[in-house]
């Protein structure tokens, strides 16, 4: 009996175009909030990276008191958007879009017009975070709308990689226009009121049948994900201080350009690195993700005080793929330990997110300032990194009372 022939194996090339056929593609209305994520986010971090240096010399006050700006500034826009998300599930998602745009752009408006007033530049500045409070739960919330479990890590790292792209694109912008601020608060406000022509067009979602039902607004934290809220805090409160502050250390030890050029790299390495492991972090178990996570993120630090270009550029890049692989898996725990609306769980995230942002503005800022004082930055990013290696595993186990208490009432 004559064996039947053994079919040969396809090659690496035609299995790479199996698998693109079997991946579902984005329909238009995704593309067009995906491009309109882009470009927010183009205008947003043109200007946010350099936020603590615009402030000082518009302000005239020290890094502690920016650092309290900057921390109202990330409440008012994180920790409204539980309401926000809410809101965003009565009056519709594309309505919300829109919202958030027209607050952007009036925001855009009053940064131009404050060179000379810091109120209007505080202002500017609260209306943007209110944009964003508004914007960021619709816009992803949009995305994922009618998708089905096994879909969410691709969409939702699909929407990271857009906004992503955006924040690497905005530093360089922001470092070519930084010392011509009136031409570069036009730019941003252009952008802003073009998205939301834009965004015009999308067609309202529907609802689905089987969609969790909307409850009151006093229940907005209600079904909250105890250990992703918690954990997304600590990342954010880690986060931010390298955000915030690594501008204003890297004055006077970086070029310019350079730095800007090493944020677009961070960003540019969430675009690359979150999708191709989208499937990884969505099987890995939550402490090992926490491990990789915040172990690039205590490493980036460490590099930071070496204070030379290319430390800054390493730390960097350390924190690019902590950040890659933390804000995934903390946003899809927290889709899958809830039973509200994408919508809300995305708003309970962004509450998170503001608390740890918070934190980093008033307690970062006060701790960069002391060492400022002192002469003795460096030490700054290795306290920073301490915290990376001790916090996290008392958060988890927190976090797990915490949701065993919630179980057992």
């Amino acid at each position: 009996m004559v064996a039947a022939p053994v079919p040969p194996r396809p090659s690496p090339v035609a299995r790479l175009r199996r698998r693109a056929r079997r991946v579902p593609r984005f329909t238009g209305p995704q593309l067009a909030v995906l491009a309109g994520g882009l470009l927010v986010n183009v205008g947003s971090f043109s200007v946010y990276p350099y936020l603590a240096v615009l402030l000082r010399e518009r302000l005239g006050v020290g890094m502690a008191q920016v650092g309290v700006v900057l921390g109202a500034a990330t409440l008012v826009q994180f920790a409204s958007a539980p309401l926000t998300a809410a809101l965003a599930e009565r009056i519709g998602l594309k309505r919300s879009l829109v919202g958030a745009l027209a607050l952007y752009s009036l925001g855009g408006v009053a940064f131009l017009a404050g060179a000379g007033s810091p109120a209007l530049t505080v202002a500017g500045l609260l209306l943007v975070s209110a944009g964003g409070s508004l914007y960021s739960p619709a816009y992803r919330s949009y995305l994922v709308h009618g998708a089905g479990p096994e879909h969410r890590p691709r969409l939702v790292s699909a929407g990271n990689a857009a906004g992503n792209l955006g924040i690497a694109l905005g530093p360089v912008v922001g470092a070519l226009l930084v010392r011509h601020p009136a031409t570069m608060f036009t730019v941003v406000t252009v952008v802003y009121v073009s998205v939301a022509v834009g965004h015009l067009f999308l067609p309202r979602e529907q609802r689905t049948g089987d969609a969790p039902p909307v409850e009151p607004f006093r229940r907005m934290l209600h079904g909250l994900a105890v250990l992703p809220f918690l954990v997304t805090a600590l990342s954010f409160y880690v986060h931010m201080q390298f955000y915030q502050y690594l501008s204003s250390y890297a004055q006077g030890r970086v070029a310019t350009l350079l730095y800007g050029a090493a944020m677009m790299g961070y960003s540019l390495g969430l675009v690359l690195v979150q999708p191709l492991v989208a499937r990884r972090v969505a099987a890995a178990s939550y402490p090992r993700a926490m491990a990789v996570g915040f172990g690039c993120l205590g490493a980036g630090m460490v590099a930071f005080a070496g204070g030379t270009g290319v430390a800054v550029a390493a730390g960097v890049a350390a924190i690019s793929v902590g950040s890659a692989v933390l804000f995934l898996k903390n946003d899809l725990e927290a889709l899958a330990g809830s039973r509200r609306s994408a919508t809300v769980v995305f708003g309970q995230q962004r509450l998170a997110v503001g608390a740890g942002s918070f934190l980093s503005g008033v307690l970062g800022g006060t701790v960069y300032g002391f060492f400022e004082d002192t002469a003795q930055l460096p030490v700054f990013w290795l306290v920073v990194a301490a915290q990376c290696v001790l916090l996290p595993p008392l958060v988890y186990l927190w976090g797990r009372r915490l949701r065993a208490g919630r179980a057992t009432t």
